[in-house]
């Protein structure tokens, strides 16, 4: 009697840990982490175009509109599987800005890329370092933002985008 007594408390201190565990682990979306740059102005930059280095694109020429920014690159294997949808997106929504950054990758490779898949962005500009993909706190790729007209991100998604992601949470912030 006295052991039943003694483990009682343990197993009810057992289950709740348990239960506590099985609800943190539920909530979380690795495709759509926690991220401090939501409702953040987005990092400075001034990235190089893949067709001219001559023309550039900065974040201050991205306020008054809204931009979908696309980290992606040749050798992603998931880039690839999403990279159709951009197109669709672009029809969907003809004003909005897509700004794709091929992140570390060589050029030639990504300029073929987009020549035999074809290119759905309004720009594509070169972080062949990954000091801007740095800034922006991509981990891997692809990754996409969504930013207002104000330059604030709100949307982030690590992976590839689907209809599912397009129709549910980033058509609706438009």
């Amino acid at each position: 009697m006295k052991k039943i007594i003694m483990i009682t408390p343990l197993i009810a201190l057992i289950t709740i840990c348990s239960f506590v565990l099985i609800y943190i682990l539920s909530e979380r979306n690795p495709q759509k982490p926690p991220s401090s740059l939501i409702n953040k102005n987005i990092p400075s930059f001034n990235i190089y175009n893949l067709y001219d280095e001559n023309k550039t694109i900065k974040n201050s020429d991205l306020k008054n509109k809204y931009t979908l920014i696309n980290f992606f690159a040749s050798w992603c294997a998931p880039c690839k599987v999403e990279h159709h949808l951009f197109f669709k997106i672009k029809e969907d929504n003809p004003d909005l800005f897509i700004l794709g950054i091929n992140y570390k990758d060589n050029e030639i490779d990504a300029k073929d890329y987009l020549i035999n898949e074809g290119n759905p962005y309004s720009f594509v500009g070169i972080d062949a370092n990954g000091k801007i993909g740095l800034d922006f706190g991509v981990f891997g790729l692809p990754e996409t933002f969504l930013i207002n007209n104000k330059g604030e991100i709100i949307f982030k998604h690590i992976g590839p985008i689907t209809e599912q992601i397009i129709y549910e949470q980033i058509n609706p912030l438009l």
